[in-house]
């Protein structure tokens, strides 16, 4: 493999779930991390892109984990982009234990993003020149594939967009989605069950003020219990995102 970049982390306390394992936020968290420690290392950092009126947008992406990582172990985060187009790159990420086995893959389509305008702009070439590529994927997974809007939830819930929910493109982070929707979940699954996989698409942009709904409902999907999810602003209507998540019962 070549072009790739490589973050140890320890996990730490504040980074565990009630099972003294990381969270599924937590390792969204890290994956983000690692971006943006990539984008730091060839001068491009996310304040220097910011200064500038740019940055990037999560568009949609996939995490699949075979295990979460416990407290105080040290695990690596090697990231690459597989792929290009005009405004777009394709970020590939594997997470490795410290005896180097795979226990986590993620996927991410990210747009280059005019944060004045609020509309996507074409990658500078220098990026793409330092940073490379390699066609080796994470996932065999196809993350421009539609996720069904839900229209009649088995479950559903509020939550106002104050200022912590927001990030440095001034709407409400992607992973401020996860945790919300993970919370339309019963507690007989999230006490029982982990989230071995989330699959999202990311389609209007949520900013400070707005209240989103979120809708969940109860699919069948083999011996896993899977469930679909959508994020709506209650004030406009309008679908701002749409998910799949994937449990499995805790042995």
């Amino acid at each position: 493999m070549k072009n790739y970049f490589d973050k140890e982390y320890e996990l730490r306390y504040f980074e565990m779930n009630e099972f003294g394992v990381a969270s599924p936020t937590s390792m969204l968290t890290l994956l983000e991390e690692t971006a943006a420690e990539h984008c730091s290392s060839i001068g491009h950092s996310l304040y220097q892109l910011a200064e500038e009126n740019k940055g990037w947008v999560l568009v949609s992406g996939m995490m699949q984990m075979d295990r979460y990582p416990k407290y105080k172990e040290k695990i690596t985060i090697r990231t690459w982009l597989s792929d290009y187009s005009l405004i777009k790159g394709t970020r590939e990420n594997l997470i490795y234990d410290e005896d180097k086995n795979i226990i986590g893959r993620a996927k991410g389509m990210w747009a280059f993003f005019d944060i004045e305008k609020r509309r996507p702009i074409a990658l500078i070439d220098e990026i793409i020149e330092k940073w490379g590529s390699c066609e080796e994927v994470s996932l065999e997974a196809n993350i421009a594939k539609k996720i069904k809007a839900v229209e009649s939830p088995d479950y559903q819930l509020k939550f106002k967009i104050n200022r912590f929910d927001t990030d440095i493109i001034k709407h409400l982070n992607n992973i401020r989605y996860l945790q919300w929707l993970i919370e339309t979940i019963p507690l007989a699954i999230t006490d029982s069950y982990y989230l071995i996989s989330i699959d999202g698409r990311f389609i209007a942009e949520a900013h400070y003020g707005q209240t989103i709904l979120l809708l969940t409902k109860t699919i069948t999907d083999g011996d896993d219990i899977s469930y679909l999810h959508t994020m709506k602003i209650e004030e406009t209507g309008k679908v701002c995102a749409t998910a799949k998540t994937v449990w499995r019962e805790i042995d």
